[in-house]
C-alpha cells in the first residue's frame, strides 16, 4: 500500500511531505478497519482522504481509485512461492486475509502452492486484528489455537491477536516495517525461505 501511494503522489509530494503521507497512510487503515466493516474500497478512500488532509494537500477519490485498482496485480515477494512450496507438501496452508472476495484469488494464484482454504474479511464481516477473523478461522478448520502456526510480517493486525487467542506457534517474517517485539513470542525469520525450518521440516542452519 504504501509502494502504491508513491506511485500515485510521486509527482506531487516532497520527499519529507511522501514520507508523511505514507506514515498517515498506514495509521489511519488500522485506524479504518477497526470498525464496523465496510468494503475495502471505502477503507482505501477513508484513509487516503484523511492522509491528505492531515498534510495539507487536495484530495481527489481517483487517486484512491488507483491505489485500490493496484491491488489485484500485487505478486509475491520472491522468496514466497519456493518457500510455501516446500511447507504444503506437508501443512495445509490457510490464509486468513484482509481483503475481498473479488481482490484476493488474482493475489493468490500468484503464490505459486495449493492452499488449503481462503479466508477474507468480507466473508467474516470484520477486519484483523479484531478476534473474530481469527475465531471464524478456527472454527472454520475445526481446530483449536494449538494446531496451528501462525505467520506473518505484522505484529499489529496479526501476531498480536494471535498471541491473545493462545496461539502459541507465531512465525514473525521481518521484512522490516515494524520493529520486533520478543514479547510475543515467535521464531523470527527474514524471509519465507526459512518457513520450512522455523515450523520443523528442515534443519535450522546455524552460523559457524
Amino acid at each position: 500500500m504504501a509502494g502504491a501511494a508513491r506511485r500515485v503522489y510521486a509527482e506531487r509530494l516532497s520527499a519529507e511531505a511522501m514520507d508523511n503521507f505514507v506514515e498517515a497512510f498506514r495509521g489511519y487503515r488500522l485506524d479504518e478497519v477497526l470498525g464496523a466493516w465496510k468494503p475495502f474500497a471505502d477503507v482505501v478512500q477513508n484513509s487516503v482522504e484523511r492522509s491528505c488532509k492531515r498534510i495539507g494537500i487536495q484530495f481527489k477519490p481517483e487517486d484512491a481509485q488507483r491505489i485500490y485498482d493496484e491491488i489485484p496485480t500485487w505478486g509475491p515477494h520472491p522468496d514466497v512461492p519456493a518457500g510455501l512450496a516446500k511447507v504444503a507438501k506437508e501443512i495445509p496452508l490457510v490464509i486468513l486475509s484482509n481483503s475481498m472476495k473479488n481482490l484476493i484469488m488474482s493475489n493468490v494464484e500468484k503464490l505459486g502452492a495449493p492452499f488449503h482454504t481462503v479466508i477474507t474479511a468480507e466473508e467474516v464481516g470484520t477486519y484483523k486484528p479484531l478476534m473474530k477473523g481469527f475465531e471464524y478461522m478456527l472454527d472454520t478448520l475445526g481446530c483449536g489455537p494449538e494446531d496451528i502456526t501462525h505467520v506473518s510480517s505484522s505484529f499489529r493486525y496479526d501476531l498480536m491477536p494471535a498471541y491473545d487467542l493462545g496461539i502459541k506457534s507465531k512465525v514473525w517474517v521481518n521484512r522490516g516495517h515494524e520493529p520486533a517485539n520478543p514479547f510475543y513470542e515467535y521464531t523470527e525469520i527474514k524471509d519465507i525461505g526459512g518457513l520450512a525450518a522455523a515450523v520443523g521440516l528442515e534443519p535450522v542452519l546455524k552460523r559457524a
